[in-house]
């Protein structure tokens, strides 16, 4: 699919979907907790499904209803329902399914689509071996398909932080195994998405201690209740609009974002804020306006989601915008460094490769034939450059964005863009 796009403003409401990360986290949650639990407003994308189809192989029954899935809980008994399970595009679910497959005893097999199956799996195999689980990369290169036998026992075990997916699984799966467990994380990457998982763990009363979130002390044999939760809505999400509206003549609000969440992208509000962007937060909503943007240096390690909106941003502040500290951004569902340089470029951007991030500067934008390379979060970004670019931009693998915001055409066109996918 394509997604054409023609220089426009936004004005209105938006109302922001549901998180992926807590959706998918709830529903984990849901399915290793011993009785029955709702899920309220979760995202249903291919992500959240991905998830959601993940816990049902693992025994979970799930129903999904317009408002909320009803998730009958497997109380940690993990009977496969299903040898093989296929987590699609979902790089979340992947790294969480493996923990949880480990707290059982069946023979399983996990693999995802040819993105997913790029993305590193290794540090967190060799973790959850060091806790007792048995776990092989099948054509062993350290990525999926694995295959995955328990069960875990505890005892001490390190993981990289290169993503912070590696040490979310752990926290989500430890406090069922059978004993405790100790984990040292080295340079960890993402540290907000961490802070969303404790949360839940919070919620949930689970027992453990953390140092700066490098060492982590997690008892066994416990257990999750079932419990009724609201998913809040997705500052990564909201990224793109937020963006969209401080690169152009626009005033729209958008609703149900909540600044006391723990999500870490919330920080963009706060950085366009310093830029020039006019933005108010309201009981209303968060309200934003353009302004008369300056390019900054911006530490992106905590946001790494926001990197491809953001390279759009730095293309129409004045002077020069850094973005840095962001190498995990290339091991995503795409290189988005890589790719972002190559896409932006095409539209005439004056954009460079750091290691860790770009370097961007003030660029006059024109409309050109451009590929997400089949990344959600690429083709969003590259629509909301199509705003401000002369000309027709046009998108290809447009479809990707049923990954994570299978509404957000339908929410530009009814905030006044042009845009339609074809």
């Amino acid at each position: 699919m394509k997604l054409i796009v023609e220089s426009s403003n936004l004005n209105g409401n938006v109302d922001i979907p549901a998180s992926k990360s807590h959706t998918i986290r709830a529903v984990f949650i849901a399915f290793l907790a011993d009785g029955v639990s709702e899920v309220i407003n979760p995202l249903e994308s291919a992500d959240g499904l991905s998830a959601v189809e993940a816990c049902r192989c693992l025994g979970a029954e799930i129903e999904l209803l317009n408002d909320k899935w009803i998730v009958h809980g497997t109380g940690g008994n993990i009977r496969a329902a299903k040898k093989n399970i296929d987590v699609g595009n979902s790089g979340t679910t992947a790294r969480f399914c493996t923990g949880s497959a480990s707290l059982g005893k069946d023979l399983i097999t996990i693999t995802g689509d040819a993105q997913t199956r790029k993305r590193p799996m290794q540090p967190l195999i060799d973790a959850l071996n060091n806790l007792g689980a048995d776990i092989k990369s099948i054509k062993n290169n350290g990525r999926l398909p694995i295959s995955v036998k328990g069960r875990l026992k505890g005892g001490k075990t390190e993981v990289s932080g290169m993503t912070s997916q590696f040490i979310s699984s752990l926290l989500i799966n430890c406090p069922l195994s059978d004993g405790d467990s100790e984990i040292h994380v080295n340079e960890l990457n993402e540290r907000p998405y961490v802070g969303i998982t404790l949360w839940w763990l919070n919620k949930q009363g689970i027992k453990y201690k953390e140092e700066n979130l490098e060492r982590f002390f997690i008892k066994g044999k416990q257990f999750y209740k079932p419990f009724k939760e609201t998913v809040p809505a997705d500052f990564s999400s909201a990224t793109f609009f937020l963006c969209a509206g401080a690169i152009t003549n626009s005033e729209i609000t958008l609703k149900g974002l909540d600044m006391n969440d723990t999500q870490g992208d919330k920080r963009v509000v706060n950085i366009l804020k310093d830029m020039g962007a006019i933005i108010d937060i309201t009981k209303e909503g968060i309200k934003i306006k353009g302004g008369n943007l300056k390019g900054m240096e911006i530490d992106m390690n905590d946001i790494p989601d926001a990197l491809p909106a953001m390279s759009v941003v730095g293309c129409i502040a004045e002077g020069k915008t850094i973005l840095r500290n962001v190498p995990q951004a290339r091991i995503k569902e795409t290189d988005r460094i890589a790719v972002m340089r190559a896409e932006l470029s095409k539209m005439g951007a004056d954009i460079e490769e750091l290691p860790d991030g770009l370097i961007i500067r003030k660029s006059k934008l024109r409309g050109a034939k451009v590929s997400s390379h089949g990344d959600h979060r690429v083709v969003m970004s590259l629509s909301v450059a199509g705003l401000v670019a002369e000309g027709i931009t046009e998108i290809e693998t447009a479809e990707a964005i049923n990954i994570t915001f299978p509404n957000f055409v339908d929410l530009m066109k009814n905030s006044g863009a042009k845009i339609k996918l074809i």
